[in-house]
């Protein structure tokens, strides 16, 4: 980036902060949408957008001048300090910047927007952090969609980073008991059944395994379908390319974490091992919680 254009963007970033009256668009406490034809052409004011949730989604129609977001969680929300975004398929029309004690370094330029993957930075602080969105010069506005999902994480939580070989050597490794107790007390879903295919995305670094003729016990959102016809649960569920997830026979038990609308591998043990470690958790008092055994 030039300098005169970090200088510029970093001056209409504190006339931002500045501003004492917030014109906003249509929101919620999670979610925004809006639309940057709502704004006269040269007033050389931000829109402002305040969000308060850990999950949502910012859809910015026509982009035009500058859009600033700000993410706020409750207090019982403190410990997310790690926001990762993810740009939706029509993303086009703006650059986003990661607001870092006043200056404004580049996240997602319009180009790479369209990879479909994930963007991660540290919060400055686990009580709020801001993106910043600046709309790129354009004659046609009229099909330019900027939009993204975002999530507030934890330290300890999923990260999409899997270059770092000491996360890669823990995601992919198999679960102790202990690990696949808690696994199916806390996961986000937690199904039984079959690898119906593997496939991977090379582009992404990422497998994608096919379960079916799964019985769910539990789900966060939507990644798991059931067929009106069988009454069966199914889905696919991903896990970085280099634990070299493969197609195998038996009956499994899939328990992971959800994160903007896919499942994520965590544990996988086959259903028989499971039952014999929660048998004899429960033997002597050890399971963190009750699991109903077929």
């Amino acid at each position: 980036m030039k300098p005169r254009t970090t200088q510029w963007l970093n001056f209409v970033l504190c006339v931002a902060l500045l501003e004492s009256l917030l014109t906003q668009s249509t929101a919620d406490h999670c979610n925004w949408r809006g639309s940057g034809l709502s704004r006269e052409a040269h007033s050389g004011t931000v829109e402002q957008v305040r969000l308060r949730c850990t999950e949502g989604s910012v859809e910015w129609m026509y982009p035009t001048q500058a859009l600033r977001v700000i993410l706020e969680p409750n207090l019982s929300s403190a410990r997310h300090t790690t926001v990762c975004i993810k740009p939706f398929r029509s993303f086009s029309g703006a650059n986003i910047y990661v607001e870092r004690s006043g200056e404004l370094d580049l996240l997602v330029n319009e180009q790479a927007g369209r990879r479909e993957r994930v963007y991660c930075f540290r919060a400055d602080s686990p009580q709020h952090a801001a993106v910043f969105l600046q709309a790129s010069p354009q004659q046609d506005i009229s099909r330019r969609t900027v939009g993204f999902q975002y999530e507030l994480l934890s330290n300890h939580s999923w990260t999409p980073d899997f270059h770092r070989v000491a996360e890669l050597e823990a995601v992919c490794r198999p679960c102790n008991n202990t690990e696949l107790l808690m696994a199916i007390c806390s996961s986000d879903f937690v199904v039984r059944g079959f690898i119906r295919a593997v496939s991977h995305e090379l582009d992404q670094q990422v497998s994608q395994v096919e379960v079916g003729g799964a019985r769910l016990y539990r789900q966060k959102n939507t990644a798991f379908q059931q067929d009106q016809g069988s009454g069966r649960w199914g889905g696919r569920i991903r896990t970085p390319l280099r634990c070299r997830a493969k197609q195998g026979e038996g009956d499994f038990l899939f328990t992971g974490t959800e994160h903007f609308g896919e499942a994520w591998l965590g544990c996988a043990p086959r259903y028989k091992d499971f039952v014999s470690v929660y048998r004899a958790a429960r033997e002597t008092r050890a399971n963190p919680c009750e699991f109903p055994l077929d």
